[in-house]
């Protein structure tokens, strides 16, 4: 569900012709920083036609709250509030969609990426010198001295990964600060995950260098307000999209962590049917039970948790989740034993017939869990 905000036409400012430049800013809990960016938007963007538009999900703080009061004033800002979705990835590609400007611009609302750049990035793109300009921290006379040692450190290595791993040759792949023609956009837009946090690196490792880049630097400020949504998920969510892009997109970044949750599953099982037999002394048939309980019960939580956070259960619909799971997830065994047993009866190998059987569970209970456990509203 989107709720998009727009003022009425009393409120239009004057503005120099046709709408040049769409600024998109994903937010979330972001209400104390939205006034601030937008007046320094104004001051950078003045004699451009231009728009902001900010991509909220649903913030608790009343940060959609804020642009509304904002529009009211002001036609150049409107608000997109998501319901039900979240993810930084997936905000930018609905704000840049919904954009009718010939390019579009990506600036985070916490006020560390510099406004101030927006008119050279603009001017590059118009003069037909590059597709895709990003702000850099990593080139000459740009700088990431705001962030601590950790952080430093974690973004110092993927954006090393990144360039290794998917032979990109950018500085600063891992910007979050970047204008490209919005037609460009639109055509690798159905190749994009909505998942994740690193739109620029999905951007560039989609293009498969079609796209002529220019980087500028820019000095990346401290966070005046509010909290940094980075979080331990994000390196995890980072590798599933090297992975994917390495892959050519065969396996997608959700499919990944369902699969990589699943191995976990399988160790939690054996745990269980362990202890069940060794320390409990139960029956192998109510030990195996006990175990594939136990195990789809960790898979639920962590899948809930990591695998599908933009769409998280809360509340009671946990509980019709888990319901839902684990009749999914018993079918999915049927069709793994299904599987495993015709291979079996082909070709007498094990461990390739437990291989065939594992992998037709995984994407039952993928595809299936997706359609009906953490099914978009």
């Amino acid at each position: 569900m989107n709720e998009t905000v727009r003022p009425s036409s009393a409120t239009q400012p004057q503005t120099q012709g046709p709408l040049q430049l769409s600024v998109i800013v994903p937010t979330f809990n972001e209400r104390d920083n939205v006034t601030p960016l937008f007046q320094r938007l104004q001051v950078a963007l003045a004699g451009i036609a231009w728009e902001a538009v900010f991509v909220d999900d649903n913030s608790p703080d009343g940060t959609s709250d804020a642009v509304r009061a904002l529009a009211v004033g002001n036609s150049r800002a409107r608000c997109i509030r998501r319901i039900g979705r979240r993810g930084l990835s997936g905000a930018c590609i609905e704000g840049i969609l919904s954009s009718s400007a010939p390019y579009v611009a990506v600036i985070d609302a916490d006020l560390q990426h510099d406004e101030t750049q927006l008119a050279k990035m603009l001017g590059l793109l118009q003069a037909g010198q590059a597709d895709l300009v990003i702000g850099s921290r990593y080139i000459a006379g740009g700088s990431a001295d705001s962030f601590n040692k950790q952080r430093a450190g974690a973004s110092a290595l993927a954006t090393e990964v990144a360039k290794r791993v998917l032979r990109i040759d950018v500085a600063d792949p891992m910007s979050g600060f970047f204008m490209i023609r919005r037609e460009r956009f639109e055509q690798l837009a159905p190749q994009l995950s909505t998942q994740g946090f690193k739109i620029l690196l999905d951007v560039i490792a989609t293009a498969r260098g079609a796209l002529r880049i220019v980087e500028i630097p820019y000095r990346f400020a401290t966070r005046l307000h509010g909290e940094s949504k980075l979080d331990s998920m994000v390196m995890l969510d980072f590798l599933g999209l090297v992975l994917a892009k390495f892959t050519n997109d065969i396996v997608s970044l959700r499919f990944l962590l369902f699969a990589m949750v699943g191995s976990i599953g399988l160790l939690v099982h054996f745990i269980g049917l362990y202890l069940s037999l060794q320390v409990l002394a139960v029956p192998f048939a109510e030990a195996q039970g006990i175990a594939a309980l136990l195990a789809m019960t960790s898979n639920f939580l962590l899948n809930n948790f990591l695998t599908y956070r933009d769409q998280r259960l809360k509340g009671a619909r946990i509980l019709r989740g888990l319901l839902l799971f684990y009749l999914v997830c018993s079918v999915g065994l049927l069709a793994n034993v299904g599987v495993a047993f015709s291979v079996y009866n082909q070709q007498p190998i094990w461990w390739l017939a437990g291989a065939a059987g594992a992998l037709m569970g995984v994407v039952w209970n993928y595809a299936m869990s997706g359609l009906f456990v953490w099914r978009k509203r």
